[in-house]
């Protein structure tokens, strides 16, 4: 399988000239910030935040009640999402009043068995939404510093900036799409995905500005070394998200683990976004780069 995904996309970036092949990764793009545009428009915010950023009740427990009839039971409070996983129910509360939270626990600890209880206030949500932004823009200023050191000219570091962007709109885009929220966990899974997209960026910066030989010859060699690195981590994220989403299935005393489910899955769509953009899009415009200097330099 990974050596047929090198060799078919090998193959589709040597038959595609910069324009064919800049299409594909600009138009995902766009679609992309088009989504995100839409949920900004509607929810005041480019992500649905999750009960860690906008404060809330999550309470699990365990019951053999459908989930239609704990929806209906809890009708009067905030849910804002309702789970099964395994025997135990996962119930989300968005924000409500000291009174009627304090109501909501005394009835669920009266009803069911098991009961796991995590609250965050709103405040405190707002801080961490402060916090989750800020590491995301030092994470930018970070990379490009760094990326400018490494190369110093500003087309190369300027495409590293614009892949590991569009990876995250991508994966964001996408997570509205599923319905996955943003909670520290998927926070997190963003970082990384600038993290993945740093290193296959660079390999490729390096092969093709730092090495001899033709510039096909070392865009191959690098999308050989880069596919493959990218394959091994997406068929072990892809196991990740099985068994964490449905180890449950097997058995009864498993439950989803939620966190690592979206980590995993988040990552994975993020990484697929990574390899569009680096084997397609800045393969692309550091070829462009390249045949336009050394044109340059033929005619001084």
């Amino acid at each position: 399988m990974e050596v047929g995904l090198t060799e078919r996309l090998d193959s589709f970036v040597k038959k595609h000239n910069d324009r064919q092949l800049v299409a594909i990764p600009l138009a995902i793009f766009a679609i992309s910030l088009l989504i995100l545009a839409l949920t900004f428009a509607t929810s005041g915010s480019p992500v649905k935040l999750g009960m860690e950023f906008k404060g809330g009740t999550m309470i699990s427990a365990e019951t053999g009640e459908s989930l239609q009839t704990i929806e209906q039971k809890y009708a009067d409070y905030p849910i804002n999402d309702i789970r099964q996983a395994g025997s135990r129910v996962i119930m989300q509360f968005g924000p409500m009043s000291s009174e009627l939270q304090q109501e909501l626990i005394s009835d669920v600890i009266d009803s069911y068995e098991n009961v796991e209880i995590n609250q965050i206030g709103p405040v405190y949500g707002e801080s961490l939404q402060q916090q989750a932004i800020k590491a995301v823009i030092i994470s930018f200023i970070g990379m490009a510093i760094i990326v400018f050191l490494i190369f110093k000219t500003f087309v190369p570091s300027i495409i590293v900036v614009m892949s590991a962007l569009s990876d995250i709109f991508i994966a964001a885009a996408f997570m509205n799409i599923a319905g996955i929220e943003l909670s520290l966990g998927t926070v997190a899974a963003l970082l990384m995905i600038i993290g993945y997209s740093v290193d296959s960026d660079i390999l490729l910066n390096t092969r093709v500005l730092k090495r001899r030989g033709t510039t096909p010859e070392n865009i191959s060699n690098a999308l050989h070394t880069g596919v493959t690195m990218t394959s091994t981590t997406l068929a072990a994220l892809v196991v990740m998200y099985l068994v964490s989403t449905y180890s449950y299935l097997l058995s009864s005393s498993l439950s989803q683990i939620t966190i690592l489910s979206d980590i995993s899955i988040v990552l994975i769509f993020g990484l697929v976004a990574d390899l569009i953009n680096t084997w397609m899009l800045n393969t692309s415009i550091l070829r462009w780069h390249v045949t336009n200097n050394a044109t340059r330099r033929r005619r001084a």
